[in-house]
């Protein structure tokens, strides 16, 4: 038996339904259910999306489709009793694409197919309108020669503009019948000269370009960015839906609209949507009339809102989620023309999953699943206000979400020292470093010209949840004479500039925000997510503050605090430094000594805001030269400060400076050479732990030793730690448990996770770093080119924002069964920036993790992705 491609619906049956979205697409599936519910659907049929694969593979159409459109179409005409083409009585149709889901960029609608120079006569006499037939044949001339043969819908407009400007009307419903006459003629003439070829006369040839053009859209530019972007597959193709035309331009008995069950702004529970009078459904969306609100249908048409309002609530209780519906009234009678469900802010889908939960709508997982983890960026920073336009003067990489408005300044002190005058400023940089971490901390907004979405910049402003744009590669930035230039314009210090880091814009100006709003349907279906998910949720978290906004959005312990962050603030850079350029271990030790008791201090705060809560401390992490000014005039200051020579300080840095830091002398490797550095921090944990925990306070310090990559490194490191914290828990006589682990990193700690558990009592996986060493691309430079990666194929996704499944995912699996494998009670997470991102969630899910840690702004978010990997597992 051939295969269909063809499904009818009509007259109160159809051959598919709901359940068929993938073969009918969304728009496909909507008629037939709502065929099936016995609502106003004017007849039609769909031809399938693998009719459009076979299309797009092949360059034909699948054997027998054709064959099955004419037995549809034969039964459409039966059901109507009119024919495609008849001059007496013509059968017009719409020919609307519908892929499985709603696409943006796919091929705009068709209406009044069917009409040529012969049937637009037989239309105004079996109508008696013949205003309307005109009307209705250069609508269709229109839209088929821009959509279907490529004549750009402007040169139309260009016609339809001089008419009523001719007539002196300002609307369409103004001009007559001859004036439509006259339009038909030029828009007929119009499609002759830019195609070379006369309008097609033939109703039957018009409707196989129509559905040609359909196929064709599913492999147009904007269609196959869309599907890059929203993660859709190339291999679905979209559906066409062939529907009976119902007019809602046949007078004032007559219009169009487009609504939604509730608003899709709000969530709020109101019939939501717009209509227009004597109207045909694109001038609802195209803007060239003013519709009006809704509500106003119930005064005009009464009898047909109620109507309205029956079919709206019996779609929304089908459906059980708020439906986006299109609908025509011709000569008072009411046709369905599309439901589909609706798209919603992230505000609304909040609000609707948790309203349509009390209402019994829905069950508690179903709400959960009903939000996108993706969305909940837009309910935690400060937005661009929807109703401002504005222009942007370049764009990067959206690398930490939210829009900031500030006066621009070009350094770090500049940046401290403005905000304590009141002003808000945004921290412009080339690309930032950890001494830049005082500006960034009281910046509005970073902004940067080079740097990925894993750059320092972007991890440590998602970090702080500041919005940062990265990589913006059009900035021309003069640091010394403080400016930038961009798009043409020159932007100064002190110039209000505004930055999206949710889309990558950079505005000249300052442009409205809106704040974000913590409703308590927010709270409660992230309580609901909690109830479902069996993946832990941590946050990296370096301050007291960070971890209390952290705990405030429901992390449950802190998975990563970089100590390294501490050591840039206030005076202690200076004993930080003097004890990087003392020259034996005894001046070392006492330039420590100063730094010991502000890590302690910093402890203390951390374990009183993570209270009954684990805390993963990883000792020094970065390469000391990240510590020492880098240009003459910082080298100059610092000497000044510290009573050395500026030749000396300057060898020094020369002696520290490494052509691949990553790779170099950081981590567990500077606890090797220089113990009596992590010796210090380990006595500030503890000693801070134990005070602590005299007051009554539960505290449960883990200590996370990184870079591993030899399981004799650990044994080493590990042994100090333990004789420490061994040593002032005895001395102060509390009972006190601690864990010490290890960060994965480096592929070979992966490798010998067997080994390396011996040592380990927890594995946290730096994703970040793995990522670059399994792969071998700075996550620095590499935004320079992994966007044409992504856009190959060659990555599916930024593996710095998406782990990379098959290689680093594979490291990160083999290093959890083989580490369980030597210690079975292995306590295993991540910290890496992958710990934020949704796919990576549910991966760390799927393999078993215990917790994934995040940035404190990306907690909501994780705790949804978790409940969500759990709920579809």
């Amino acid at each position: 038996m051939a295969q269909q491609y063809v499904y009818f619906f009509g007259n109160g049956t159809a051959e598919g339904d709901a359940t068929n979205k993938a073969l009918l697409g969304g728009k496909g599936a909507g008629l037939a259910e709502m065929t099936q519910l016995g609502i106003p659907v004017p007849p039609g049929f769909t031809v399938t999306t693998e009719a459009c694969v076979h299309y797009s593979k092949t360059g034909n159409y699948p054997e027998k489709m054709q064959e099955q459109m004419q037995v549809a179409l034969s039964k459409l005409e039966t059901s109507l009793g009119k024919k495609l083409g008849d001059i007496a009585n013509p059968l017009l149709v719409s020919v609307r694409s519908g892929a499985r889901v709603s696409m943006p960029g796919m091929m705009d609608t068709v209406l009044n197919l069917g009409l040529n120079s012969e049937t637009v006569v037989g239309l105004a006499k079996a109508s008696g309108n013949e205003r309307f037939a005109y009307d209705s044949y250069r609508r269709f001339i229109q839209m088929f020669g821009d959509v279907v043969l490529g004549v750009p819908h402007h040169k139309f407009e260009h016609y339809l503009s001089a008419m009523k400007k001719s007539r002196n009307v300002a609307i369409d419903t103004d001009l007559g019948a001859d004036d439509f006459k006259e339009l038909v003629e030029q828009f007929l003439a119009l499609v002759a000269k830019e195609t070379g070829k006369p309008f097609p006369q033939n109703p039957a040839d018009q409707l196989m370009l129509a559905i040609t053009a359909v196929f064709g859209s599913w492999d147009n530019q904007r269609a196959k960015t869309y599907r890059r972007i929203n993660k859709i597959s190339d291999d679905w193709g979209t559906a066409v839906n062939v529907q009976a035309m119902v007019f809602g331009n046949m007078g004032d008995d007559s219009g169009t609209g487009v609504a939604f069950t509730r608003d899709p702004s709000t969530g709020e529970k109101i019939f939501f949507g717009e209509f227009l009078i004597n109207a045909q459904g694109e001038d609802v969306v195209a803007g060239i009339r003013t519709p009006e609100p809704i509500a106003r249908l119930k005064d005009v048409m009464p009898v047909v809102f109620e109507q309205l309002e029956a079919v709206y609530q019996k779609l929304e209780k089908h459906y059980r989620d708020i439906q986006d519906i299109e609908f025509t009234v011709e000569r008072g009678k009411l046709f369905m023309l599309q439901t589909r469900t609706g798209k919603r802010t992230a505000k609304a889908a909040v609000k609707i999953a948790h309203d349509m939960v009390l209402e019994g709508l829905i069950d508690k997982k179903t709400a959960v699943l009903r939000v996108l983890p993706e969305q909940l960026d837009q309910l935690l920073h400060p937005m661009i206000d929807p109703k401002e336009v504005y222009t942007s003067i370049a764009k990067g990489l959206p690398a930490s979400p939210g829009a900031a408005v500030g006066k621009v300044v070009f350094n770090a002190e500049d940046a401290e020292e403005w905000v304590t005058r009141g002003e808000k400023v945004i921290l412009v940089r080339n690309e930032t470093s950890p001494d830049d971490i005082g500006g960034m901390h009281v910046a509005e907004g970073i902004l940067t010209a080079t740097g990925g979405m894993t750059s320092h910049a972007a991890v440590v402003a998602r970090g702080m949840g500041k919005c940062c744009v990265a990589g913006c590669g059009a900035l021309d930035i003069n640091e010394r004479e403080k400016f930038f230039i961009a798009g043409g314009v020159t932007i100064k210090e002190g110039d209000f500039i505004t930055i999206n880091g949710t889309t990558g814009e950079v505005v000249v100006g300052s442009v409205t925000l809106v704040s974000p709003e913590f409703s308590g349907e927010f709270a409660i279906l992230l309580d609901w997510s909690d109830e479902f998910r069996t993946l832990g949720v941590r946050a990296n978290a370096d301050t007291p503050e960070d971890a209390r906004v952290a705990r405030e959005f429901g992390a449950e312990g802190i998975g990563l605090c970089r100590t390294e962050h501490m050591f840039f603030d206030g005076d202690r850079i200076d004993a930080v430094r003097e004890m990087i350029l003392a020259s034996n271990e005894s001046d070392r030790r006492k330039a420590l000594a100063k730094v010991k008791p502000y890590q302690k201090e910093d402890f203390l705060g951390l374990f009183r805001e993570m209270a009954g809560l684990p805390v993963t401390i990883r000792l020094l992490d970065p390469p000391l030269h990240e510590f020492l000014p880098h240009t003459d005039e910082d080298v100059q200051k610092v000497a000044q400060a510290s009573g050395l020579h500026f030749d000396q300080l300057k060898r020094k840095v020369s002696e520290l400076h490494e052509f691949n830091p990553m790779l170099g002398h950081r981590g567990c490797r500077l606890g090797i050479t220089y113990p009596e550095v992590y010796e210090m921090q380990v006595y500030a944990i503890i000693e801070a732990a134990c005070e602590l925990k005299k007051e009554g306070i539960d505290v449960q310090p883990e200590i996370m030793i990184p870079l591993i990559g030899h399981v004799r490194e650990l044994e080493i490191l590990r042994e100090m730690t333990v004789r420490v914290c061994d040593e002032v828990i005895n001395r102060s006589g509390v009972t006190l448990k601690y864990l010490v682990g290890t960060m994965i990193e480096l592929p070979r700690a992966a490798l010998t996770a067997n080994e390396v558990a011996t040592q380990a009592e927890f594995f946290s996986f730096g994703t970040n770093d793995l990522t670059q060493t399994t792969l071998g691309i700075s996550r620095d430079d590499a935004g320079r080119f992994l966007p044409d990666y992504v856009h190959q194929g060659i990555y599916k996704e930024d593996p710095f924002v998406s782990i990379d499944v098959a290689g680093v995912g594979q490291l990160v699996e083999m290093g959890v069964v083989r580490g369980r494998s030597t210690r079975p009670d292995l306590k295993t997470g991540i910290c890496g920036e992958h710990g934020g991102d949704p796919a990576s969630i549910n991966f760390c899910h799927k393999i078993g993790l215990n917790y994934v840690s995040c940035s404190p702004y990306r907690v909501p978010i994780a705790r949804l992705s978790a409940a969500h990997a759990a709920l579809k597992s």
